[in-house]
């Protein structure tokens, strides 16, 4: 018997005895089960997957099922295939939705040619293989180095075919810049030049070299460098726009500028000097202002004294020229009354400055008149006093005064009436 025919109780072979199949197919009862048949198990497979999607199972053993709709024999069903072919239009559909974040731009290309610029937020295009989106960051800030390259824990690498460049007085200096740009415009950048960024270095090195060869290398190492800049960024942005890179430049960094290694030392000492001079020139500008003011002013203040001393003089020679004239106006009219006047008043312009003063009266003694208030001033600036011939004594003093007073007009009046 084969080995794989299924044994009786009862015997049937020589041995007379049970035979177990290889499968171990065997229940508690000391029955054989058979092996599944391999072509029974696909069928019922299909038949699942069928009802699964809308035909009907149950085919016949060992053949097609009555409708045709296995996989084992028939093609599918129309409805099975409309199922599918929707499934598949749907994931196909929304595969064409799509998001621009708030710093980028999205550029919409149909069938390979531009589009739309779609703005930050969801969108839809046409799916593959009609439309295809490209993205573009427009908020980033790029840097391109002209002239050195900085490396991540190192110093910065000079480049010279980059850095050297020639001056208007055909000096040569070592200058280093850097440019940061943006995009500003999504569709510029992607289509209107091969390569923006090696467009803009290129721009970067030949603006640079139009405005250092325009200026004379004092004014590249000094006060120049911010206009040298300024003018710098105007012709980098010039260039991009003319070339549509859809670029923007944001800031131009002149990093340094200063001579060649092979001369530095020798252009140092210039410098040194040039800053001594510069020193001394403020020194004597400084010590110029401090006198020259003063003077100025010391020339005015003699110039104004002259000038009061001037008018003083005219204005009392004047004065006493016109007293003059009047006084001869006096003289011819009263000759000897204006004579005794002027008599009295030079005396009393004579006796004023005296600190004694005699008195002469006819029929009496000589009376001696002191002014103590004009005695007691000097005496606390000399320091001896005056001499007195005649001693008066202070009691008697008012009255004597008034006395020498009474005579003087008494003697004035006689004079007069003579």
């Amino acid at each position: 018997m084969a080995w794989n025919e299924p044994g009786g109780s009862g015997g049937g072979d020589g041995d007379g005895g049970d035979k177990k199949d290889p499968w171990g197919n065997r229940d508690n009862k000391g029955k054989d089960k058979n092996p599944p048949d391999l072509d029974e198990v696909v069928k019922q497979m299909q038949d699942k997957v069928t009802k699964l999607f809308g035909g009907k199972g149950g085919g016949k053993k060992g053949g097609d099922s009555g409708d045709g709709s296995s996989f084992g024999g028939g093609a599918p069903s129309s409805k099975l295939i409309g199922i599918f072919a929707g499934v598949l239009f749907v994931i196909w559909m929304i595969s064409g939705i799509y998001i621009v974040d708030p710093a980028e731009r999205g550029v919409v290309l149909r069938l390979g040619a531009y589009s739309d610029t779609t703005l930050p937020g969801p969108h839809w295009h046409i799916p593959y293989p009609f439309d295809r989106v490209e993205i573009v960051d427009v908020d980033q800030s790029r840097n391109v180095e002209v002239g050195y390259r900085s490396t991540t824990g190192r110093d910065a690498s000079t480049v010279p075919q980059e850095s050297m460049m020639l001056t208007q007085d055909e000096n040569i200096v070592d200058i280093k810049f850097a440019v940061q740009y943006r995009v500003k415009d999504a569709k510029n950048y992607l289509f209107d030049v091969r390569d923006p960024d090696t467009t803009l270095r290129q721009a970067t090195e030949s603006a640079i070299r139009e405005a250092i060869g325009k200026s004379k290398m004092d004014f590249v190492l000094t006060e120049g460098q911010s206009d040298i800049a300024e003018r710098t960024e105007t012709l980098i942005q010039a260039i991009l726009d003319n070339y549509k890179t859809g670029l923007l430049v944001t800031s131009v960094n002149l990093q340094s500028a200063q001579p060649p290694e092979e001369v530095r030392d020798a252009f140092e000492d210039a410098i040194r000097a040039r800053e001594d001079q510069q020193r001394l020139i403020s020194n004597a500008e400084a010590y110029s202002n401090d006198i020259i003011p003063k003077a100025r002013g010391n020339a005015a203040r003699q110039l104004e004294a002259s000038n009061g001393y001037k008018e003083r003089v005219v204005a009392q020679a004047e004065g006493e020229s016109s007293r003059f004239t009047q006084l001869l106006k006096e003289f011819e009219a009263a000759p000897e009354v204006t004579r005794e006047r002027l008599y009295l008043e030079t005396i009393e312009t004579v006796m004023s400055n005296t600190t004694k003063v005699m008195i002469d009266v006819e029929g009496g003694n000589n009376l001696l008149y002191l002014p103590l208030d004009r005695l007691m001033g000097q005496g606390s600036q000399q320091s001896s006093a005056p001499v007195i011939q005649q001693f008066v004594p202070p009691a008697e003093i008012p009255a004597a005064t008034q006395q020498v007073e009474r005579r003087l007009r008494d003697t004035l009046r006689d004079r007069g009436a003579r």
